[in-house]
């Protein structure tokens, strides 16, 4: 399990922007620019928009033709996707291994980018699961303090760094459909910390991502890591706006078991389950059962196959805000006797 050794950015540097899921631009484009204006006035870089970074409904072949570009563009430093979507599946395994392996550069998404994220992997390319332009960058009113913090690590800085729990969280969204709504701040809510069972100190290169695609890797038979690399792997997951029941995540998490995967990984770490939606407006109370019942869920079917290895849950990746751009394809070690985890980045 070799991987390549990214370059950081310099201030000034190009990114890319690219759609390789849906096209958000084109749907809600006061987001879009306002995710652009941060990457300029936060992060002093210089974002640039490729040719179906806005178009709803981008061929397959389009997209995979954005992605290619911007990583043979020799001018652009790194690659952030707007949003997630849900058909990454159908053709990000048909793509060509060269224009990546020989030009790799960091790429930030997650979701449904997902498949994008284990193809670098599977390529000895990492990456940042996390920081997407409209759910990180475009944050109504200011973005996420935590959040920056995380980002700079990844785009700017080299080494190893500890991972924190934030004190507070959001998963309550502002609709993009009002204008208005850039202008309001969302409502975060106390944060219960990490909830971690296990006693073992490991450390692996983190691999997975949003459980929902996980789930698609396996059904469609899409190469991930052999058995053999997942004993040196450490399993990072989440669940998305979806809210997937706990039996839907127990069938998911059975399935890594039964493949064998669950008994050879050296850790689990679970992001914070979103537990609101629009279409799922839960409350408070509700939210927290959620959450409960997913976090015993995954503790129980992974200790029917695992015994031992270490368990942290509630952590800020993934479908929450703030939230660390999780290093995918990096050594995580898990330090049980302290209570602590630290990333390279």
């Amino acid at each position: 399990m070799e991987f390549i050794k990214l370059t950081k950015l310099n201030k000034g540097d190009r990114v890319a922007i690219v759609s390789p899921s849906f096209g958000a631009p084109g749907v809600w484009p006061h987001i879009y620019e306002l995710g652009l204006k941060r990457i300029r006035e936060v992060f002093n870089l210089e974002p640039v928009e490729f040719s179906v970074t806005k178009k709803v409904g981008a061929s397959k072949e389009e997209r995979s033709k954005d992605l290619i570009e911007a990583f043979e563009n020799k001018e652009i430093k790194g690659v952030i996707a707007s949003l997630g979507g849900d058909d990454q599946v159908t053709y990000i395994k048909n793509l060509s291994i060269e224009p990546f392996t020989d030009n790799p550069k960091m790429f930030f998404g997650f979701s449904d980018n997902t498949h994008f994220c284990n193809f670098l992997w599977l390529n000895g390319i990492p990456s940042y699961y996390g920081a997407s332009l409209f759910t990180q960058f475009a944050m109504q009113v200011r973005m996420d303090d935590f959040t920056v913090k995380y980002l700079n690590h990844a785009l700017f800085e080299q080494g190893e760094f500890e991972l924190e729990s934030s004190d507070v969280y959001n998963d309550i969204g502002l609709n993009w459909n009002d204008v208005e709504n850039t202008n309001k701040e969302r409502v975060y809510e106390k944060n219960d910390g990490w909830f971690w069972d296990g006693e073992t100190d490991v450390e692996g290169i983190t691999w997975g991502g949003c459980l929902e695609s996980i789930d698609e890797l396996l059904r469609h038979n899409v190469q991930i890591p052999t058995l053999k690399e997942f004993e040196n792997i450490i399993l990072i997951t989440e669940t998305s706006e979806e809210v997937p029941s706990s039996h839907d995540v127990f069938r998911v998490y059975r399935a890594l078991g039964e493949r064998g995967i669950l008994e050879r990984v050296k850790g689990v770490l679970v992001g914070r389950p979103k537990a609101w939606h629009f279409n799922k407006q839960n409350t408070t109370e509700q939210k927290a059962e959620h959450r409960k019942d997913q976090r015993e869920t995954i503790l129980n079917i992974v200790r029917q196959y695992n015994k031992t290895v270490p368990i942290i849950q509630n952590m800020d990746f993934g479908h929450t805000d703030p939230q660390i751009c999780m290093p995918y394809g990096a050594k995580v070690r898990i330090v049980s006797s302290e209570k602590k985890i630290f990333a390279e980045f």
